[in-house]
């Protein structure tokens, strides 16, 4: 994407995270069991991320054409309340979502990863993508994490936000003794 400004900049103004489920959240890999279940893996260390998110006062969404039950199970245990599944119109589903929410595009940070988050990811002030992204994906990026999707890209991201913001857990000593 063409433009002068580091993405750093843009950090401190982000609110809103939104996350792709499949090639972000997770590895993209889909295991099949003999009942025709989908499984999934997911990041423990992007959950704790998300959580962290949503604990410091940041709208998380998550938007994604896949609709695992046990994916949305997953984000409600980590107190994210906007998940739409099953969404093949991901750009539609995010301006209702920042409609409702009166939520300025600038300030979203955008995760995705392949084609159908394209559209979406055009809109907002920070589109991001893990660095295992489609090419076409990456050349409208802002920031391209060093970590692949599943692995720990979500965190990167919401760290960066949360520490720039100062509202990155900094003291442990107190919190933990």
């Amino acid at each position: 994407m063409a433009d002068d400004k580091s993405y750093k900049e843009y950090l401190e103004h982000i609110s809103t995270f939104v996350f792709d489920v499949d090639g972000v959240l997770t590895d993209g890999t889909i295991s099949v069991t003999t009942n025709g279940e989908l499984l999934r893996k997911m990041n423990i260390k992007d959950g704790y991320a998300l959580k962290t998110a949503v604990n410091a006062g940041f709208k998380v969404c998550v938007i994604s054409g896949g609709s695992n039950e046990g994916v949305r199970s997953r984000l409600r245990g980590l107190g994210i309340t906007d998940i739409y599944l099953g969404t093949h119109h991901k750009k539609e589903q995010l301006e209702e979502y920042m409609d409702i929410y009166d939520i300025d595009p600038k300030n979203v940070l955008f995760m995705g990863d392949d084609i159908p988050d394209f559209p979406a990811m055009k809109i907002v002030g920070l589109p991001c993508c893990p660095q295992d992204a489609v090419p076409e994906i990456k050349a409208i990026c802002k920031y391209v994490s060093h970590k692949n999707g599943g692995q720990g890209a979500a965190r990167d991201v919401i760290q960066q936000v949360l520490k720039v913001q100062n509202k990155w857990i900094s003291d442990f000593s107190s919190k933990y003794d």
